[in-house]
């Protein structure tokens, strides 16, 4: 295996500040509401060129509809209400039929009977015309999804994670669906990558070995593992221990992202546990030895439920954007959404800066470049807040 490019073990400096203000490692961001009420929950938000004019506009999920606002007045467009089991909560985009248009992938069922629906949908003949449904599967409690090519096919699969077991024996089915030739009509092939984990509220995916093939890292009560192909089999390595605790509730992993340092040096940041109190990092043992080292960089939060490495001021080093959808036991107590700075990379310092505290109670979130000005912005959706919000980086 080559030579792993994780950092070693961080310390942790907490600082905060307004969302006025700018301190190292964090520019200014200027708040804009996007959608003041999208529903009873805004459950995911993501980027896409909707409508092709080359802008990035956003797309949000809520309990029964799924909308974009159209850059750069951000003016909403419904595409699709009550079409699907309530409720939607996850959403992936791709050009699923190969127009040159981009599609999503829809998780939805999620709250009443958990039905676990798994389908994608594509736009109609006119442009205010609701968009169609196309049924792909089911799988009870279908939680997250991603188009990642983790088959090595030369063609992203949809990935999908739901939260809890569906079948017996062993855990949830971590499931990879390939795209057919005609993705209408045709059955969506499905392969399983892991049935060993439980209560899996996320993942993600890294080139681990760098080795050019896509792996799957997942955030489960059984911690940070990491799921690769072998051959005509998957393998899975325990990578980060999670929080510790003894009820299920308490232990393990909920978020997980990849990010990486000026250095070069990767590291994983995770919501801990699921819904959990803390984000924490995980970097490389000096020996190379698993699991990795474990450092929190927040324990104050409550129901934590996002979180992004993004390099927002251009240093060339990832910041981490955590949000909560619950007030937490902190000095500044939320919910809110907040940047972590890795502000001296060799002293392994962290720093926290308040982004919005109390405006968002954050369910979801993610960094794009929204306004075309080269710089990471960000959007947050959220749950008891019934808000979308979108950050413009205004820089230093």
């Amino acid at each position: 295996m080559p030579r792993s490019p994780w950092l070693t073990a961080l310390t942790i400096c907490t600082a905060f500040c307004p969302a006025a203000q700018a301190l190292a490692g964090v520019p200014k961001f200027e708040a804009t509401v996007i959608d003041p009420n999208i529903g009873v929950v805004c459950y995911a938000v993501t980027s896409a060129d909707v409508n092709g004019d080359g802008k990035l506009d956003i797309v949000a999920v809520s309990e029964n509809r799924v909308q974009w606002y159209e850059a750069p007045a951000w003016t909403k467009h419904i595409i699709l209400e009550n079409q699907t089991e309530m409720d939607n909560v996850c959403i992936a985009a791709n050009d699923i039929d190969g127009d040159g248009k981009v599609d999503f992938a829809l998780g939805a069922g999620w709250i009443k009977s958990n039905t676990g629906t798994i389908q994608w949908i594509t736009r109609g003949a006119r442009a205010d015309d609701k968009w169609s449904v196309h049924f792909i599967g089911k799988e009870v409690s279908t939680h997250r999804m991603s188009f990642a090519d983790v088959l090595s096919k030369g063609k992203r699969q949809l990935v999908v994670s739901p939260l809890n077991r569906s079948t017996a024996p062993g855990g949830i089915r971590l499931m990879a669906f390939e795209v057919p030739a005609q993705p209408k009509s045709d059955r969506w092939p499905m392969t399983v990558l892991d049935q060993t984990l439980n209560r899996m509220h996320n993942h993600t995916h890294v080139d681990w070995n760098n080795d050019g093939k896509l792996d799957t890292i997942t955030a489960s009560e059984e911690g940070v593992n990491l799921i690769q192909s072998r051959g005509d089999s998957f393998s899975k390595t325990l990578l980060g221990t999670g929080a510790a605790g003894d009820k299920p509730e308490l232990r393990g992993a909920g978020e997980i992202r990849v990010g990486k340092l000026k250095s070069g040096a990767r590291f994983l940041a995770t919501v801990e546990p699921m819904h959990g109190t803390s984000i924490a990092v995980y970097t490389s043992n000096a020996d190379g030895s698993l699991p990795l080292h474990r450092t929190v960089i927040e324990d104050t939060l409550k129901q934590g439920h996002a979180v992004w490495p993004v390099d927002l001021d251009g240093d060339g080093s990832d910041e981490i954007v955590g949000g909560h959808r619950e007030a937490g036991t902190g000095s500044v107590k939320g919910p809110g959404l907040y940047v972590y700075s890795c502000d001296h990379e060799a002293d392994h310092k962290w720093s926290k800066h308040v982004i919005d505290d109390g405006g968002v109670a954050v369910e979801d979130a993610l960094a794009a470049d929204f306004n075309g000005d080269g710089k990471p912005d960000i959007v947050a959706g959220g749950r008891l807040t019934h808000n979308v919000k979108l950050y413009i980086n205004q820089g230093k």
